[in-house]
């Protein structure tokens, strides 16, 4: 009867496992191809990227052009990582561009294999949800942060722990040192809670390394998974010297959450008559110190798997990608590339070879987001192999910008200044001997028109030099005529039909001819007087600036 009623236990409890195991992979099938559902928290997710020394990239993706580029949205499209180890390299891969074109080629087989081989890519996914606690952040901070030092009075703690336990086992044969151990307990007891300020800096990262640890070693029997890094047994053997020591912290974690507070209540009283947590604390933080690299190396292990799922996951839920072509030289071809971030995009096709790129237009008309959607796919190609587009070519470029400028009230900086610091970094970088692509929309916007005129052609006509590429927009016809040596001309235009504008978002070649501005005041029921001064006034500046252009008058 016993026996039976066991065997039923024990049934319910397998029947429970198996759905909640059923439900989860039905789950992951479901999701992947899919956007997250998930919060996001930048400041937790750029840390690893902030702290960490990118000196020896290629190119470090700069906060300027990540603003201007709305990478913040291209980063939510992208991730569909299961850990937040992944999210946070995920992070830092798409703001740096390395030169690593055999680690591409590993990155791709097995892109192609968790995308083919479903069993597989579950089992990797559930391993790695069990670092999606927020605790696992702070997994960077024990190889990017400095520790800290136990004080230069630690001494006395490792004496009242020894006096402790001699008092301890003293009292079983003399009942006035239970006398003594009490009185220990009373200074033990301050100085225990005088480290819960320290230990509660890593009572949280500790147990989440230790899961890291095991959850790399599992995913390194993976035969496909072990080219990434030859080396990590050792990274894993040498973390692992610690283990001991850390799955301290793990059952602190656990017992704050799990047992019943009668247990944690008399763990706490063992902690504290031999002032467990201080000695162990420093004694941890002083190996970890020494296994920096190797806690890295971990790290960089599980979360370049995780993003291998992301990106096939991306690839999965696309309509049209490609896989760039990286070439030497200073060409740009992109096919019917799309924004990745605008919903039913209209594509554009464009070659960028001997000249650089001059747009005209309306407002709204796309001249901006083609910009960006050059700047994004030049980044994600660099970075994570993948365009959005039907085919692109392109050199290594380094990305800069000056497409979203403001005011920076809190340095008493205006609008102009800011525009003049940006654009005069891009001139220092243009000299470089790199190949740059310039990103720019709109310059010198703050000032008057004829200075701006004047400023922004000088400026142009030294970015494009050196191999550089640059895509302006600009409302200004008179560069047109100034920069078309040296810069191809394309424009984007509406149509306007009775009282609606219509933009198709295609671009063309050639500068712009018609101006429908004041045609757009009028359908909006303007006053006739103001469209008449308009449109009188127009026709006289046209005037000025023929004759301007046939004396071969310059204004500076």
């Amino acid at each position: 009867m016993i026996q039976n009623i066991i065997f039923q236990i024990k049934y319910a409890f397998s029947q429970i496992s198996f759905n909640r195991s059923k439900n989860v992979t039905d789950r992951l099938k479901m999701s992947f191809g899919s956007l997250k559902e998930q919060s996001t928290d930048f400041n937790y997710i750029s840390k690893y990227f902030r702290n960490k020394n990118n000196s020896k990239a290629y190119h470090v993706v700069s906060d300027k052009t990540c603003n201007d580029l709305d990478f913040e949205d291209l980063f939510m499209l992208i991730d569909r990582t299961h850990s937040k180890v992944g999210q946070q390299y995920l992070y830092n891969k798409l703001r740096t561009v390395t030169i690593n074109e055999s680690q591409t080629t590993l990155d791709e087989e097995i892109i192609k294999e968790l995308t083919n081989n479903e069993q597989l890519r579950i089992s990797v996914q559930k391993r790695l949800e069990k670092l999606n606690h927020k605790d696992a952040y702070y997994i960077t901070t024990l190889f990017q942060d400095e520790h800290l030092h136990p004080p230069k009075w630690f001494f006395i703690i490792k004496i009242l722990s020894f006096a402790s336990l001699l008092s301890l086992i003293l009292a079983f044969f003399n009942p006035i040192f239970f006398i003594v151990l009490a009185a220990l307990f009373c200074v033990n007891f301050a100085l225990h809670y005088w480290n819960k300020s320290n230990l509660v800096q890593y009572v949280g990262s500790i147990p989440q390394l230790l899961k890291l640890n095991s959850i790399s070693s599992q995913l390194y029997g993976v035969p496909l998974f072990k080219k990434l890094n030859l080396n990590l047994p050792s990274s894993i053997k040498l973390i692992n010297e610690v283990k001991g020591k850390m799955s301290f912290f793990q059952l602190e974690a656990k017992l704050q959450g799990e047992f019943e507070m009668i247990a944690w209540f008399i763990f706490e009283i063992f902690k504290t008559i031999f002032l467990l947590e201080p000695l162990l604390l420093f004694g941890v933080l002083k190996k970890l110190s020494t296994k920096r690299e190797e806690i890295e190396n971990v790290f960089q292990f599980v979360g370049h798997i995780d993003m291998l799922i992301s990106i096939a996951s991306l690839r999965k839920g696309l309509d049209t990608f490609c896989l760039p072509t990286i070439t030497t030289d200073n060409t740009i071809q992109a096919k019917d590339i799309s924004h990745p971030l605008i919903f039913n995009c209209t594509t554009n096709t464009i070659t960028i070879a001997d000249k650089s790129i001059l747009l005209t237009g309306s407002n709204m008309s796309g001249k901006t987001s083609f910009i960006r959607a050059i700047g994004l796919n030049i980044i994600t190609g660099l970075t994570i192999n993948t365009c959005f587009a039907t085919s692109m070519v392109f050199p290594r470029l380094k990305v800069f910008s000056a497409i979203r400028i403001s005011d920076d009230l809190m340095n008493d900086k205006s609008y102009y200044f800011e525009e003049v610091l940006t654009i005069k970094e891009m001139l220092k970088e243009s000299k470089s001997g790199e190949k740059n692509l310039f990103l720019l929309d709109e310059m010198f916007k703050g000032t008057n028109t004829v200075e701006r005129i004047a400023a922004g052609k000088a400026v142009l006509s030294t970015l494009s030099k050196n191999n550089n590429t640059v895509l302006v927009s600009t409302h200004d016809i008179e560069l047109t005529d100034m920069l078309s040596k040296e810069y191809e001309l394309y424009h984007f235009s509406e149509t306007v039909h009775n009282k609606t504008v219509g933009f198709d978002y295609k671009m063309k070649e050639g500068k712009l001819k018609n101006r429908n501005a004041i045609r757009i005041l009028k359908i909006n029921d303007y006053p006739n007087e103001i469209i008449q001064e308009a449109i009188t006034i127009s026709k006289e500046l046209d005037k000025l600036y023929l004759n301007t252009n046939n004396s071969d008058a310059i204004i500076i």
